[in-house]
């Protein structure tokens, strides 16, 4: 059965500079599907600012074959054992909305328990060149809406030059993130995720862009020192 996986994992800042344009994930590794190696932003701040793009700190999406292959990969493979001392969650689809080259999306869909149940979200696109200044604008205050909710416990961004762009969010639950996205959260401005979706759905921003999201299976590792992102797993 095909499972997803997401890493964090912060290395020095020459090795990480290095592998900015080119992914160490080798495309020939056993039980890979397809993979999105990218560097870590912090959602909301200032696009020039030493907090946007954090060098040191890469975020790693990939699909695989079955459960077993990833096992195999973070015990063997050299950089799969340096993935393995960072922090991860293994992930069964539940539904895609928009579409994604490299990913085969699973015929059978994962179900949560319930909507209290907690939820991973995954959005990946591919960004049009020209419509940057316009996406920043829309997508900055979405950004400080995820990451100021008090429904998430761990949410971030991450860029892979020179267009890949995702964001990566753990949910309480279903129902708190739901109610993000139509816009009935209460906090403040709460339609700044559903007003920016008018935006592009009046002129896309992206080549391509999906969002995934996925019922949470195991987390392994610390991110920060901190772990147990995702509440009762």
């Amino acid at each position: 059965m095909s499972i997803f996986s997401y890493h964090l994992v912060e290395f020095p800042f020459f090795v990480a500079a290095k592998t900015i344009f080119s992914s160490p994930i080798s495309k020939d590794t056993r039980g890979l599907i397809h993979s999105e190696y990218m560097t870590a932003m912090t959602l909301g701040s200032p696009i020039f600012s030493p907090s946007r793009v954090l060098i040191r700190q890469v975020a790693v999406f990939i699909q695989w074959e079955n459960e077993n292959a990833l096992e195999n990969y973070l015990q063997k493979d050299k950089f799969g054992i340096i993935l393995a001392k960072g922090w991860h969650v293994r992930l069964s689809f539940i539904r895609e909305w928009g579409k994604f080259s490299g990913f085969k999306i699973p015929d059978d869909k994962d179900k949560l328990d319930s909507p209290n149940s907690p939820v991973v979200v995954v959005t990946i696109a591919r960004m049009k060149p020209w419509s940057v200044p316009r996406f920043i604008q829309w997508g900055r205050p979405v950004e400080k809406l995820v990451r100021d909710h008090l429904g998430t416990t761990l949410a971030l961004a991450s860029v892979n030059f020179p267009n890949t762009v995702s964001t990566f969010s753990i949910w309480k639950s279903e129902k708190e993130m739901t109610e993000m996205v139509r816009g009935h959260s209460e906090v403040e401005k709460p339609k700044r995720h559903s007003d920016a979706m008018k935006e592009r759905e009046r002129k896309d921003f992206h080549f391509e862009f999906t969002t995934l999201r996925f019922k949470p299976l195991s987390e392994f590792g610390k991110w920060k020192g901190k772990s147990k992102f995702i509440p009762n797993i």
